[in-house]
């Protein structure tokens, strides 16, 4: 469990890809950005209807990517399919560094709130498998990137926050649109407060 989990996230921490290849190599080029991220997804989606209606190539997904796989992706769309529709949304509704933050927050602080949750998570909160210091990883983790990131003390602070929360939050949702979706709405209000 612990190792799957940890290559689950090692995994997820790679993602981090998107948001520095939308900044650093594509300039924040919003249409380019969002192009590119489009036809990653496309072709997730392909995989994933694969999956579900082709038992050899559900087979040799499983043989692959088994291990990483949580038990109701064996069902249900993988992580990875969430992560691209999310950064497609990210990039095409918010201001170019707050989406590519908001991305940068789900791969860091879901990244660090499972590893530092499980290896040293000691106080669970109610009727949850999450814990107070996996949930304090997370907002320490995208606010110090966030600081870095964004240049404004606020809007680290707000995201970073609203990033905790989500990943912590009981909603219904996966992690992978929660996350940016919260962090990057509530650093977008801050903006223009601020």
């Amino acid at each position: 469990m612990i190792l799957s989990e940890t290559l689950r996230k090692s995994i997820h921490l790679s993602s981090l890809v998107i948001p520095f290849s939308y900044r650093y190599i594509l300039g924040f080029n919003r249409r380019l950005g969002f192009s590119i991220i489009l036809v990653a997804f496309s072709i997730s989606l392909v995989v994933e209807f694969h999956r579900f209606w082709q038992r050899s190539f559900r087979k040799t997904f499983n043989r692959l990517f088994g291990m990483i796989l949580r038990r109701h992706e064996q069902r249900d769309l993988t992580g990875a399919t969430y992560l691209l529709f999310s950064a497609m949304i990210c990039v095409a509704f918010f201001e170019p560094v707050i989406a590519s933050c908001a991305m940068a927050f789900l791969s860091i602080g879901d990244t660090f709130a499972a590893i530092v949750g499980m290896s040293l998570g000691k106080r669970k909160f109610i009727g949850m498998s999450k814990s107070l210091e996996g949930s304090i990883a997370c907002f320490v983790s995208c606010f110090i990137f966030g600081l870095f990131w964004l240049k404004s003390p606020v809007l680290a602070l707000g995201g970073a926050l609203a990033a905790t929360i989500a990943e912590l939050g009981r909603i219904p949702l996966d992690d992978n649109l929660k996350i940016p979706f919260s962090a990057g709405l509530v650093m977008t209000i801050l903006y223009i407060i601020f």
